[in-house]
């Protein structure tokens, strides 16, 4: 069973203004939205695709087949399926699988289809300093509740842009970490990512990857150029910015959120990497 949490289809007439629209001919959304399939379900393309489809796992795990590869997926993974092709995704029997889904087309499109491959690890990286993936969803998905109108039409390809490219490019923007990196090193930047929320000491995340704290030191900072703890640093940095860019929280709440016991040592940190306060990089757009 497939159940369509969230899902909105772009206008295409009259005359398809996407297509039309120099802003966004190239490269344009066509739909999006948010799937569930249930526990031992399919989901397919029922035919051949009409459009390019970009599906983002969140949750859960299958298989696919596609481009007659039959892949495992799980959360943090994602696959892009070219336009008239058939895929097939199976879940688990043991829960269900969600996806972040959007359609999308344009005359630059098949430029790009070189960086598509069957099913690809999102690995987080200092190098890859991107919005949060489904924040960015999330901001799509908000603007395009209020009207198909021409500029919230614009801003939203835009959006998609940025969001496409955060996938497209990750293994680029993230130094290939995926296939190159030391697996215990690609444990903890998983187990940091997942923590942002805590403080955490050197002994903990060298115990995530295995090794004592003084060579696991060497070994992260041979593969990022970063200490530990200053990567991690770093991760709950961009984790703020996303947080005063796609929300109203307090500094205060973010602080708290990030694992800091005192918002001044957050607002000091943050303005020691980004050159400005919390407040002021709010504000700075306005």
């Amino acid at each position: 069973m497939i159940k369509e949490i969230r899902y909105f289809r772009l206008p295409t007439s009259p005359g398809n203004e996407q297509k039309m629209n120099p802003l966004t001919r190239d490269l344009y959304l066509v739909n999006t939205g948010e799937i569930e399939v249930g526990k031992g379900s399919a989901w397919d393309s029922e035919g051949k695709t009409e459009n390019y489809l970009l599906a983002f796992c969140t949750k859960g795990e299958g298989v696919v087949m596609l481009g007659g590869e039959q892949v495992p997926v799980s959360s943090d993974q994602f696959f892009i399926v070219p336009r008239g092709e058939v895929f097939r995704f199976y879940s688990v029997l043991k829960s269900p699988t969600r996806f972040l889904t959007a359609g999308f087309d344009g005359r630059n499109v098949k430029h790009l289809e070189r960086e598509f491959s069957v099913v690809r690890n999102l690995v987080p990286s200092v190098n890859n300093m991107v919005a949060n993936r489904e924040m960015l969803f999330d901001e799509i998905f908000n603007n395009l509740s209020k009207g198909f109108h021409d500029q919230n039409l614009e801003y939203v390809n835009f959006c998609f842009g940025h969001l496409l490219a955060t996938f497209i490019y990750a293994n680029r923007t993230s130094d290939d970490l995926a296939d190159e990196s030391n697996p215990g090193v690609r444990r903890a930047i998983h187990f940091l990512d997942k923590n942002l929320h805590k403080k955490l000491s050197l002994q903990q995340i060298a115990h995530e990857a295995g090794y004592s704290p003084t060579y696991f030191t060497t070994l992260f900072r041979e593969e990022t150029n970063y200490a530990p703890l200053s990567y991690f640093s770093h991760l709950k940095t961009l984790k703020a910015c996303e947080f005063l860019d796609y929300t109203r929280m307090k500094v205060k709440e973010i602080s708290y959120n990030l694992g800091y016991s005192d918002p001044y040592y957050f607002t000091r940190d943050f303005k020691k990497k980004m050159g400005m306060s919390p407040r002021q990089y709010r504000n700075r757009i306005r």
